[in-house]
């Protein structure tokens, strides 16, 4: 028989140590007294309240939100119902009337009598106006071409005659004297370059031999020695101070690690993580414990509520029934027929006398009231028969005395 293997996808289940075990039967034992009580109390609280949540509070808030929709409808709904119903809607109705009387019906008549009226006047009048305005423009426009195209000719003329004595001015006077004073320009340049390439030539020369070169004789013999010289003995001086502050690093370095991390360290592997592994075991323990105590201690509370509802069924439900059905309901069967059903067939029989005396006393009293009043006033004339041309009820359409025409004589 081959040995089953577990499968890889299941992973095994992680064995428990003697401490585990140790803590896990007395923590159970403890927990279970110290919850069975706490569960108890919290059943008989919630079946508590959700009987009251059905017998009382649920009713209770469906009377109060009815009381309060009724009380809302009549202090809210219903005024405002009301204001629109009987004031709001009759005043739009009649200030609806009064502006079709006061506006609409005076805007109608007076667009129709008169504003329509006097548009057609006008627009009339407008074309008439169009048609002499279009005339008089066309003469003034014809009028204006012609003296238009006279002042072109004759400014054309004066132009012409302008031109050609504005090109005698430039052939004959502007161009002479515009080559003197390019020759006289060109003169005074080729100086004024010749001074200014001088000034610059002698102004170089200055600036090296008085600044250039002693500066850069300044540089080379004594700035660059002296800068050297600052550098090496600042390297010398950052060689020192490195090497002192990396000596009071390594001293502090290693008096930290021998007065506080191996310390630290120590009291962390020996001391910290045990205990902390004996406090995990013993919450999760107790954790489980609880879970375990809080079901066991459900399982023991729907027993003794089960117990408690059987007891109070066979002490009250019960004897309440047998009394219910075997004495309550044959009295009650007995009492409704032979006191109720007689007693309703006696008001009945009442009311229906009663309401028949009623009805011959309203009879007499008419009767009477008849016989009064034609005692007083006496009795209406009959009104007397008039001739018609049409037949009375009981008789038939004729052309004579026969029943029909065909039987006439």
């Amino acid at each position: 028989m081959d040995l089953e293997k577990p499968s890889a996808a299941r992973p095994a289940e992680q064995a428990d140590g003697c401490l585990a075990v140790a803590i896990r039967i007395p923590v159970r034992i403890v927990v279970l007294v110290l919850v069975v009580p706490v569960r108890m109390v919290w059943d008989a609280l919630r079946v508590g309240g959700r009987i009251l949540r059905d017998t009382l509070l649920r009713p209770l808030g469906r009377a109060l939100g009815t009381a309060l929709g009724w009380l809302a409808r009549a202090l809210f709904v219903r005024p405002w119902v009301a204001l629109w119903r009987y004031v709001a809607v009759p005043a739009g109705t009649l200030l609806a009337r009064l502006g079709r009387v006061l506006l609409v019906v005076p805007a109608v008549w007076l667009y129709r009598t008169v504003l329509t009226p006097l548009g057609h006047g006008l627009a009339r009048a407008a074309r008439a106006t169009g048609s002499v305005l279009a005339r008089l423009f066309t003469g003034t426009a014809t009028v204006l071409g012609w003296l238009l195209g006279a002042a072109v000719t004759v400014l054309t003329r004066v132009l012409g005659a302008l031109a050609a004595a504005c090109g005698w001015v430039y052939a004959r006077l502007l161009t002479p004297a515009g080559r003197v004073a390019a020759l006289v320009l060109k003169a005074l340049g080729t100086v004024l370059a010749a001074v200014a390439y001088g000034t610059y030539t002698a102004g170089a020369w200055l600036v090296r031999y008085l600044l250039v070169v002693p500066a850069v004789w300044l540089y080379r013999w004594v700035l660059a020695p002296v800068g050297r010289t600052a550098a090496l003995l600042a390297a010398g001086l950052w060689r020192i101070v490195r090497a002192l502050l990396t000596g009071l690093a390594a001293g502090a370095y290693w008096t930290a690690r021998v007065l506080l991390v191996l310390p630290a360290l120590a009291l962390w592997r020996w001391v910290l993580v045990p205990a902390g592994r004996v406090l995990a075991v013993v919450a999760r323990e107790t954790g489980e414990a609880l879970g375990h105590a809080w079901r066991i201690a459900g399982y023991v509370s729907l027993a003794v509520g089960r117990f408690i509802a059987r007891l109070f069924r066979w002490t009250f439900v019960e004897p309440a029934r047998w009394v219910h059905r075997t004495v309550l309901t044959p009295v009650g069967h007995a009492v409704r027929d032979h006191v109720l059903k007689p007693a309703a067939e006696a008001a009945r029989a009442v009311r229906r006398t009663a309401r028949q005396t009623l009805e011959a006393a309203r009879d007499s009293a008419r009767q009477a009231r008849a016989d009064f009043r034609r005692m007083l006033f006496g009795t209406p004339a009959e009104p007397l028969p008039v001739a018609r041309r049409e037949p009375a009820a009981g008789e038939t359409r004729t052309l004579g005395s026969s029943t029909t025409a065909l039987m006439k004589d």
